[in-house]
């Protein structure tokens, strides 16, 4: 697991493409330090696992999945890329849960400087955008980034002066592709609520498998509720215009 708090910048030392795979050689300055066989490095957002450890450089494998997923495949010799080791049993929760498990791609629609920040927009698809919500957390390119303003199909960063300088954001143009990882909080509550809760549980009763059935059907209605103990309870007043006036809601 990591935290989207960059370590340092590496640079692309080689590249061997192996069919649908590539085989990548990274110069990761003191990331490699301490790096072993079989470590898990953040490569801009994606967890890749150490092959070869030949100080200062890391060798990594991307295999299909990964090459269609990510960004990686873009990569040129040269390029610079965001490392981050994996979060020890002890270290300091920076950022927020990042596993490494790309969602999909973005594209970096303008980059606007607005003072010493500058806030990015970046065009990513509705699947992704689902999750993606204004003041929560999103993983960019392995970067844990708050979230400024968030629409249909474009959200936007605001970047302070320490993560452009010390990322490859500033190596970033417009019409770029990005990795995203969205946060993993929300789509466990998506599957709880009712997006497949208790898809594996099986039988055939009418008690809580059938509620569990139905939270997949329709996920969580009033009915629902109030079958499991919740009441409604008057919490609106006659003058609060938000709800309409008083009642139940």
């Amino acid at each position: 697991m990591f935290t989207g708090i960059v370590e340092s910048v590496g640079k692309v030392a080689g590249i061997e493409r192996q069919g649908e795979a590539v085989r990548l050689t990274v110069a990761a300055g003191s990331v490699a330090e301490d790096a072993g066989l079989g470590d898990s490095i953040s490569i801009n957002g994606v967890c890749l696992t150490v092959v070869e450890a030949r100080p200062p450089q890391l060798v990594f494998d991307a295999v299909y999945e990964t090459m269609r997923k990510t960004s990686l495949g873009d990569l040129q010799v040269g390029d610079g890329v965001n490392l981050e080791r994996a979060l020890a049993a002890n270290g300091r929760f920076g950022g927020h849960i990042v596993q490494g498990h790309v969602d999909g791609t973005g594209r970096i629609a303008s980059i606007r400087p607005v003072g010493n920040s500058w806030f990015v927009y970046v065009d990513a698809s509705p699947e992704l955008m689902r999750y993606i919500v204004t003041k929560g957390s999103v993983a960019v390119d392995g970067i844990s980034l708050t979230v400024a303003e968030a629409e249909d199909r474009t959200f936007a960063l605001s970047i302070i002066p320490h993560t452009w300088d010390n990322t490859t954001l500033h190596e970033k143009r417009a019409g770029d592709t990005v990795n995203i990882e969205t946060d993993i909080v929300g789509k466990y509550v998506e599957k709880m609520i009712g997006a497949g809760y208790g898809a594996n549980s099986g039988g055939s009763d009418g008690g809580r498998y059938g509620e569990q059935r139905e939270r997949d059907r329709g996920g969580v209605s009033m009915d629902l509720l109030a079958r499991s103990g919740y009441v409604a309870t008057e919490v609106a007043t006659e003058t609060d215009s938000r709800y309409g006036g008083g009642g139940d809601w």
